[in-house]
């Protein structure tokens, strides 16, 4: 088969386009014919050599794929050749074919394309798993999305409205912006003009955000504090903003507030099997109704990963970016 290989760390230009072994599946694996793997800021670390594959993982890059099952290793059960699926992975989604754990694959939705439901496991999984399952969302409540308009951003608008919450976000221009409005975002800051911090507590009388969900780190970690409500819980899930910060813990305990910094990557295999079980049971029936939708910016052939990684680091992208195989 082909694969996306990192030929060194460095640039896009060190993503190539090579024949490599096929990979069999294991036990307890599923053997899956790509369709499309969607493309992560992950990606773009690992490319460059800072975010290596956990144990064990293919050396590709691809944390999610949609496909077709083609072999089925031994005990992995519920799946059979032929069946249409999508995949959350440890790596190895830029590729022809990928081996991956029977618990970590979801039927593709009925509601979209096959390539299209590559834009789902890794947004589904981590936003539920961080904004519901970790800092336990509620009815009534309102979340910030840092990073409205990216992948993860516009899945977790479109949860957390189908929840019951009022949903903030930040984004850098007025057509990402408009965007996130159009996906159900009903305070929407642009970042570059407007203090979040103020904006948040002046659309909830003072009071803040009770859930946080931000991907910049270090850099808004402080100002994350400020903007959160009595009893919140702030969930870290991106270093886009560097790794290390001073924290108030006075200005913290003051608020009863929470830090939690999560990745999904690195987890256990059976935390992984129980994320992508709570996904189906609670997010795959919007998904397969059409009342959750995937947005997608651009689908490039699998050959095109460089520009794909070009497009992506630009972030003037809205939704999700596509890799489909030849």
């Amino acid at each position: 088969m082909h694969a996306v290989v990192i030929s060194e760390p460095g640039d896009p230009d060190v993503l190539r386009w090579t024949e490599v072994e096929d990979p069999v599946p294991g036990p307890g694996e599923v053997l899956v014919d790509v369709a499309a793997s969607g493309v992560n800021r992950a990606d773009l670390m690992q490319r460059q050599g800072f975010y290596p594959p956990p144990q064990g993982a293919p050396p590709y890059p691809g944390l999610e794929c949609a496909g077709t099952v083609a072999a089925t290793g031994p005990g992995a059960a519920g799946w059979k050749p032929g069946d249409r699926v999508c995949a959350l992975l440890a790596g190895g989604g830029y590729a022809e074919r990928v081996a991956v754990p029977a618990a970590q694959l979801l039927p593709a939705p009925a509601s979209v394309s096959l390539v299209e439901a590559a834009a789902f496991p890794e947004t589904a999984c981590t936003v539920y798993s961080n904004v519901f399952l970790g800092a336990r969302l509620a009815p009534g409540e309102t979340l910030l999305v840092h990073g409205g308009a990216s992948g993860i951003g516009t899945m977790a608008i479109q949860l957390a409205k189908h929840a019951g919450a009022t949903v903030a976000v930040t984004a850098g221009s007025a057509t990402k912006l408009a965007a996130c409005r159009e996906l159900g975002a009903d305070i929407a800051i642009n970042y570059r003009d407007d203090d979040f911090v103020q904006r948040i507590r002046e659309a909830t009388s003072g009071r803040g955000a009770d859930v946080i969900l931000d991907i910049m780190g270090a850099a808004y970690l402080d100002r994350n504090v400020d903007a959160l409500a009595p009893d919140g819980r702030i969930v870290t899930i991106g270093l886009q903003g560097g790794r290390k910060a001073e924290l108030d813990l006075g200005k913290l305990m003051a608020k009863r507030g929470t830090v939690m910094a999560t990745t999904l990557r690195a987890r256990p295999l059976e935390q992984k099997a129980a994320i992508v079980g709570a996904v189906r049971e609670h997010v795959w029936p919007l998904i397969d109704a059409g009342k959750v939708r995937p947005v997608i910016y651009r689908v490039l052939p699998m050959p095109q990963a460089p520009e794909a990684h070009r497009i992506m680091a630009a972030s003037t992208h809205t939704g999700k970016i596509l890799l489909s195989t030849p």
